[in-house]
């Protein structure tokens, strides 16, 4: 099962989420889409070179969105990536890997359930101990 998710860097707000058994372009495509519905076009969007991210239908999109710069980080750099790289990290070792879930269902619930904790409840240092829901709204 693959986890993909939209983060807001400013205030690490995850503004969409989704699961999937296979990684394709059209998937991480559909999610980029369904944040532009919900949220609007971004300045940027940032991701790294995975082959979902470079296919022409998820290319050809955004840069359908116009005002929208594609940005990538180089190979093997996931410092380019940092903020939502810490997140894949911290959702595995605080929750997934904890729970061990034994279908995507329960991988699901157990997604939503921290991602809701992550976005309204847990304060972050980085952002000098700010909720990401309420950093998110003030900014908006």
């Amino acid at each position: 099962m693959y986890l993909t998710a939209i983060m807001d860097m400013y205030s690490r707000f995850i503004l969409i989420w989704s699961i999937s058994n296979t990684m394709d372009s059209a998937w991480v495509t559909d999610v980029v889409k369904e944040a532009v519905k919900t949220y609007g076009k971004p300045e940027i969007i940032n991701s790294d070179q995975g082959t979902q991210f470079t296919s022409d239908e998820y290319v050809d999109y955004v840069k359908s969105l116009e005002s929208t710069k594609i940005s990538m980080d180089g190979k093997g750099k996931a410092i380019d990536n940092i903020f939502i790289e810490r997140f894949w990290r911290t959702i595995k070792y605080d929750k997934i890997y904890i729970h061990c879930p034994k279908n995507g269902l329960e991988l699901f619930q157990i997604c939503e359930e921290f991602i809701n904790y992550y976005n309204f409840e847990r304060p972050h240092q980085t952002i000098d101990y700010q909720i990401p829901n309420n950093l998110y709204h003030e900014a908006a």
